[in-house]
């Protein structure tokens, strides 16, 4: 059952300010409006919501879930208290016809992501010389047009970027009047496809932490009111070294953080459905082996996928947690990369499409039939990232982003999540640190709400179990190609095997002398092994995909971004 969205027309609209980003939330969530004004869509909304004890007084701010959590929340003038955060879901790598291998409208993407429950987008349509000539400013009106649509729905314009000597990365920035500009000159400046520079060398990745500190000035110019950068599908080929992915995180250190994350789950997750009714596949199209550009100390397990996750997350003890142990933020994400999605009846528009000459497809017409040669899914439909935001704008999705207030779900496993860490009289959530004096006495607590109805697949997920992985924070490290964590570990795990209501959890770290950060994950249950660190690292973590036969609905998890303790 997915989040209904008011796209009716019996209503004044409040549209979104491309520059001021509106700070007004959605009708559907401001209970200032009474039911009998709200359309169908809404109306349906707020009842999932109700059900789901994520909408009370107000919207429900330092706690996703209800009771006194989010009594105590309750918002002032539709906006959010101090201590508050409204929690947007959304999906940052979308395609469309203005992509060589896309296929929908731009409207067709953002109405399909409101269906499903997203608050915010970005189309990210391929970095290429006909992208850049062409179909970087034609797809803006359409943008502009589904902001107008859909008010709802928060539509950032972004591209996906040949990152220079490596794989593919979500750019986007604030909308605004020079959204076009910023994001063609950068395109043309330093796209790896464009300046021929896919090849490893240092020259290449010297042009992409170009890119990023132009991108830092443009926001520091005033040009845009920010821009962010997250890497997608990191180790798909390979060709994202440990040295490149820390190389773009401290390219603007000292200054605004561009570069800010990566997709801990690809998108494509339709391609494992087995033939003949899907693909037979792989998750996320991870059926790749090392090429001539691929780091060589990247293990072959590293091109698959492990429960639909990118290996450089799903390894307890793996990049991923090398990156948090040093201390500084790196947030993962999941998304769709939606191009042509499992089971639509549309196919691409008629012979007479010609992208080269257009810079985009002819629209889409109806194929007469269900096509289940696809690996993706609707914006929202499988996977999810939920961002911690201070109000219902463009500003404060991104600024969510940066702070790594993110979890991320599939198949709609849970549907609220609110982890902190207290001690010393204060507390810390997701992407904050924690800082108390040594010897404090320290807990986690975790307030899951349970799913809230059957996914997009029909059924309702049940959540089996949560895992809490801890690590040391042991500082910068001398190898930037580092990619393990030897102190990073499960060390608690909670059964919970129940679909429905609220579940709470507490986990005592003990009185804490030295830096450390928890993160969290959790699983239906249905697929497991021994994580590749050993039974003593992670007893039951994701299972190695199968290449061909690998259904995302039979494997479900969600991971959570780190809260760090730092004590002084």
């Amino acid at each position: 059952m997915g989040h209904g969205h008011s796209h009716g027309h019996d209503h004044p609209h409040h549209h979104h300010t491309a520059e001021a980003g509106a700070g007004a939330v959605p009708r559907a969530l401001d209970t200032s409006v009474p039911d009998s004004e709200l359309s169908p869509d809404e109306l349906s909304r707020r009842s999932m919501l109700r059900r789901a004890g994520l909408l009370g007084a107000g919207i429900a701010g330092a706690s996703v879930l209800g009771g006194a959590t989010a009594a105590a929340a309750a918002t002032d003038g539709g906006r959010p208290r101090r201590d508050g955060f409204l929690w947007l879901a959304g999906d940052h790598h979308i395609h469309t016809q203005y992509s060589s291998d896309g296929k929908y409208r731009v409207i067709d993407q953002v109405r399909q992501g409101a269906r499903h429950g997203m608050d915010w987008l970005v189309i990210t349509d391929h970095g290429s010389e006909t992208h850049a000539k062409i179909g970087v400013e034609k797809v803006n009106p359409d943008i502009r047009e589904a902001r107008e649509e859909y008010e709802d729905t928060l539509v950032f314009q972004g591209l996906e970027w040949n990152i220079p000597a490596a794989e593919h990365g979500t750019v986007f920035v604030h909308p605004g009047r020079n959204e076009v500009a910023v994001l063609k000159e950068f395109e043309t400046s330093f796209d790896g496809s464009l300046r021929s520079a896919g090849d490893n060398t240092p020259a290449n990745e010297a042009l992409a932490v170009s890119g990023l500190r132009f991108l830092a000035e443009q926001v520091e110019r005033r040009k845009v009111k920010d821009a962010l950068m997250l890497a997608n599908h990191p180790a798909r080929r390979g060709v994202d070294s440990p040295h490149e992915i820390r190389g773009w995180r401290d390219a603007t250190a000292g200054g605004r953080q561009i570069a800010v994350g990566m997709e801990g789950a690809p998108g494509h997750q339709a391609a494992g459905i087995a033939a003949p009714r899907g693909m037979g596949r792989a998750r996320g199209f991870y059926d790749n082996n090392p090429s001539a550009n691929s780091f060589a100390g990247y293990p072959l397990e590293s091109y698959r996928t492990w429960g639909g996750f990118d290996w450089m997350t799903a390894t307890v003890g793996g990049l991923w947690d090398s990156l948090l142990a040093e201390g500084k933020p790196w947030w993962i994400t999941a998304n769709s990369d939606s191009h042509q999605v499992y089971g639509d009846t549309a196919k691409r528009g008629g012979p007479d499409s010609d992208f080269a000459a257009n810079g985009r497809h002819t629209d889409p017409v109806y194929s007469g039939g269900l096509d289940l040669a696809q690996g993706d899914y609707w914006p929202g439909q499988y996977s999810r990232t939920h961002v911690g935001a201070d109000g219902f704008s463009y500003a404060a999705v991104m600024d969510g982003i940066r702070a790594g207030r993110v979890w991320v779900d599939h198949g709609r496993l849970i549907s609220g999540l609110d982890a902190r860490l207290k001690g010393g009289g204060r507390w810390a959530t997701l992407g904050g640190a924690l800082h108390v004096r040594r010897g404090t006495d320290v807990e986690l607590s975790i307030e899951i709400a349970l799913a809230d109805g059957p996914n997009w697949a029909q059924f309702v997920p049940a959540l089996a179990r949560v895992d809490v992985i801890q690590g040391e924070v042991t500082g910068p490290v001398a190898d930037h190609d580092t990619f393990s964590a030897p102190t990073a570990k499960v060390v608690r795990s909670f059964e919970v095997n129940r679909s429905k209501g609220t579940v709470r959890l507490g986990y005592r770290l003990g009185r804490v002398d030295g830096p450390l950060y928890v993160r969290l994950r959790g699983t239906d249950g249905k697929r497991g092994a021994v994580g590749l660190g050993g039974a003593s690292v992670d007893p039951a973590g994701p299972a190695l995909d199968v290449v061909g036969d690998a259904d995302p609905w039979n494997d479900l998890w969600f991971y959570s971004n780190p809260i760090w303790v730092l004590p002084a």
